[in-house]
């Protein structure tokens, strides 16, 4: 029989999974690594209606709102280990869930690959992409532009994919944001360039981690789906199949049936009611485990 379980037991568990407490906050470059690692998957910054682990309120120890002060220490210590970390190989970063700057652990990043399209180390797989209108013009002209030069920071790379000008800005920016979603490219480094002298560096990312897309040819797409959602529910503890849906892209089956996984392996429950939560949640098992502990 489902199980009810106090969201107020559930939050303190996530609290300290996504470190919102003074004793916890990240203080360094090395303790934001070791987060994102343990994390396996995790914004850069919180996103509005995504319960997930980020960045910038794990640094400031709390449920900080995002300011556009210059000297605030969480912005600084976050934004300049993302940046100083880009060519480190620490993790992937891009914009990847639902296009907003995500970090991904990279014992995890193989499962992520193997749910894109694209296909081993064949470079020339974006084709069939475009051929079936799938992928963009624009994005094509980018990905062209890197494979004919290497890497290329964002101003000259608007050139070479002739999407150069502030006509072309939004074509570029969505084509580019599409390839970041699509785990074609990524940024890996940052240049003194164009008007702010600030510019990233892109690469094609089975270059920049060619180990990648090898170890993501042994991984199913039901395997890759089960083992996001097993790491993923051990940050957030509780979540709905719906919302799990929605930050991963996936279908309502696609979802049920990694969750279904889950249950079976003794990981998780399913069909739980949450205090104050609408919908049946999928609880993690140490979820399960302090309720009882409470008793």
């Amino acid at each position: 029989m489902p199980s009810s379980h106090s969201l107020e037991a559930l939050q303190a568990l996530r609290s300290a999974t996504f470190h919102w407490s003074e004793r916890a906050r990240l203080k360094d470059a090395a303790a934001i690594r070791k987060f994102v690692d343990a994390r396996g998957v995790c914004m850069l910054f919180p996103v509005q209606t995504m319960d997930m682990p980020n960045v910038y309120q794990a640094v400031a120890g709390f449920q900080k709102d995002m300011t556009a002060k210059h000297d605030d220490h969480a912005i600084s210590l976050t934004w300049n280990t993302k940046d100083s970390a880009l060519d480190k190989r620490w993790w992937y970063y891009g914009k990847l869930l639902r296009a907003k700057a995500t970090l991904v652990a990279l014992d995890l990043l193989p499962s992520f690959y193997a749910l894109s399209e694209n296909f081993g180390n064949d470079e020339e797989d974006y084709l069939t992409e475009y051929q079936a209108g799938t992928l963009s013009a624009e994005a094509k002209n980018i990905y062209e532009a890197l494979l004919k030069h290497g890497a290329l920071h964002a101003i000259e790379l608007k050139r070479r994919a002739n999407l150069y000008g502030d006509e072309s800005k939004g074509r570029f920016d969505k084509a580019l944001n599409d390839l970041q979603t699509g785990l074609k490219v990524m940024p890996v480094g940052v240049a003194e360039a164009g008007a702010w002298r600030y510019a990233f560096v892109y690469q094609i990312v089975s270059r920049w981690l060619p180990d990648v897309p090898a170890q993501a040819e042994k991984i199913s797409r039901q395997q890759a789906r089960v083992s996001i959602l097993r790491r993923h529910l051990a940050n957030v503890f509780y979540c709905t199949p719906r919302d799990a849906g929605r930050i991963f892209g996936w279908s309502a089956k696609e979802t049920a049936a990694a969750f279904a996984s889950l249950v079976e392996q003794g990981e998780a429950e399913s069909g739980a009611t949450v205090e104050g939560v609408r919908g049946e949640c999928v609880v993690a098992v140490q979820g399960r485990r302090a309720r009882a502990k409470r008793r």
